[in-house]
């Protein structure tokens, strides 16, 4: 059942959407991308394809009051406004797709603020 040209990075970030999404069905998904300058995350409703809310380094406002944006200052600002929009837009609780990145670091300290600023996974 394997994709023929998947990487292997390609193929654990699908394993675990799938093991995810089996466990949460019709949950909201909290996603994360992490380049190695930016780092960037959104809330999306899978069952209709919406984008609820997203937080990003690549964001003006948030850019600005950060003195480096891939470091765990950047990952800790960009969770807490996350939490916070989702908030607004009447999100509580959502699962979180780390996708093929490990949970640590950077990742750990975004979930950890979006956790602190009220959001629930």
């Amino acid at each position: 059942m394997g994709h023929i040209h998947e990487t292997l990075t390609e193929r654990r970030a699908r394993r675990i959407r799938h093991k995810l999404k089996t466990n949460n069905p019709g949950s909201l998904r909290l996603s994360v991308y992490r380049s190695n300058l930016h780092f960037s995350c959104q809330i999306i409703d899978d069952t209709k394809g919406h984008t609820l809310a997203s937080a990003s380094t690549m964001e003006k406002a948030i850019a600005k009051s950060l003195k480096n944006t891939r470091g765990s200052e950047a990952a800790e600002l960009v969770g807490k406004t996350l939490a916070e929009r989702a908030m607004k837009a009447g999100v509580k609780e959502v699962y979180f797709d780390r996708g093929h990145y490990r949970y640590t670091g950077r990742l750990k300290t975004l979930a950890d603020a979006a956790r602190a600023a009220g959001l629930k996974f």
